[in-house]
């Protein structure tokens, strides 16, 4: 049998990100934390601040997939729907979660007092647990194998950062990146080559153009260390054989 990979998916939450107000910042940052927990983001949703389709993509997500992150959208204000949404795909209803009240009490004794809307970050789906979030009080929340994190970057990082160590997952996937001034289609054949040749391996290619010239840069990805290197040596000597200079390391 081969080896258990465990995946996940994303849910962005937010009419700021489909209208382009706001850059999104977080697949890459969480993409790259789930490689390290040995876990693959395999999917990513971005969907508006909709109730119905918040429901649709998160159930969708986490019965495919092992775990379901969503970033976005359980903050203070009216258009804060995550927490509502995600109930509803659940079926459960939305309680105060008493150690987030207490949390958000003492975070904001001394910025003017808890009110309606700042107890708003204290409501989860009923039977969740709390991500705790050292940047504003306002924990994340966890509900099986979905987890609920804010939308601005920093404050997702640090929720990750929590997070880190708790998940189940496999082997990290390893990476290396070869460069070349060389056109895709000059050297697919030999990529794909290259890449059944090495089982367990996945070759991307991300052409560029620069200064005038083509080029591309390869990633050889892997969880074995060795398995990683012999494939990637073999696809240097294979641009070799092309009359290509690669670049280890990427262009």
């Amino acid at each position: 049998m081969g080896e258990r990979i465990w995946t996940a998916g994303l849910v962005v939450i937010g009419d700021e990100i489909l209208s382009g107000r706001t850059q999104d910042k977080n697949i890459a940052q969480i993409a790259t934390w789930l490689n390290v927990q040995g876990i693959r983001l395999a999917e990513v949703r971005v969907v508006p601040d909709v109730q119905e389709r918040i429901v649709e993509a998160v159930n969708a997500l986490r019965e495919r997939y092992d775990y379901c992150f969503t970033t976005g959208g359980i903050g203070p204000t009216h258009d804060d729907i995550t927490v509502d949404a995600i109930a509803v795909a659940l079926g459960v209803g939305v309680v105060i979660h008493p150690e987030a009240r207490a949390v958000l009490e003492r975070y904001y004794e001394t910025r003017g007092g808890i009110t309606d809307a700042r107890l708003r970050m204290a409501r989860v789906p009923e039977g969740a647990e709390l991500i705790p979030n050292r940047m504003s009080g306002a924990p994340g929340i966890r509900v099986g194998n979905l987890f609920i994190l804010a939308g601005v970057p920093h404050i997702t990082a640090g929720m990750l950062d929590a997070l880190t160590g708790t998940l189940e997952g496999g082997r990290p996937v390893l990476s290396r990146t070869i460069g070349s001034w060389a056109a895709e289609s000059e050297i697919a054949d030999m990529l794909a080559a290259t890449e059944r040749a090495h089982e367990g391996v996945a070759i991307g290619s991300y052409p560029f153009f620069r200064d005038g010239r083509i080029g591309a840069n390869f990633v050889v990805r892997a969880t074995e260390q060795g398995v990683l290197d012999a494939c990637a040596e073999d696809l240097i000597a294979g641009l070799a054989a092309k009359g290509l200079e690669a670049v280890d390391g990427g262009i």
